[in-house]
């Protein structure tokens, strides 16, 4: 496989859109209900598996296939998305993991896992 950089996959994504005439449906509400829609069909793969089982997901081909495909879909919207909005993902991206590095020192204590709201 060649390499592949995100602003060439941004432009080929456009490309494919605008042969379509679909960048009139690329706005951000709608990239962003598309991303969502992606993101939960890659949930519904998972979602009955032990944590044994989908550890284990891509030793099955269907499987991998099926997971493989929808990272590509989750991935394309967003990258979609960060291009209509002006977000440089990488970027975006590294500026994270830097705060998190900082909010989350070598040693600190784990992350606290938020409680659920009990229906009382």
């Amino acid at each position: 496989m060649t390499d592949l950089d995100v602003k060439q996959l941004q432009r080929r994504l456009a490309e494919f859109a605008s042969a379509r005439d679909w960048q009139q449906y690329h706005t951000p509400k709608n990239l962003v209900s598309a991303l969502s829609v992606e993101a939960a069909e890659l949930v519904e793969i998972f979602q009955w598996l032990t944590p044994e089982q989908s550890a284990s997901v891509m030793d099955d081909p269907e499987s991998a296939h099926r997971v493989t495909d929808e990272v590509a879909d989750v991935l394309a919207y967003l990258l979609q998305l960060c291009e209509v909005l002006g977000i440089d993902a990488l970027a975006a991206l590294a500026g994270k993991i830097e705060r998190n590095e900082q909010r989350f020192p070598v040693g600190s204590a784990e992350p606290k896992i938020p409680r659920r709201h009990s229906a009382e």
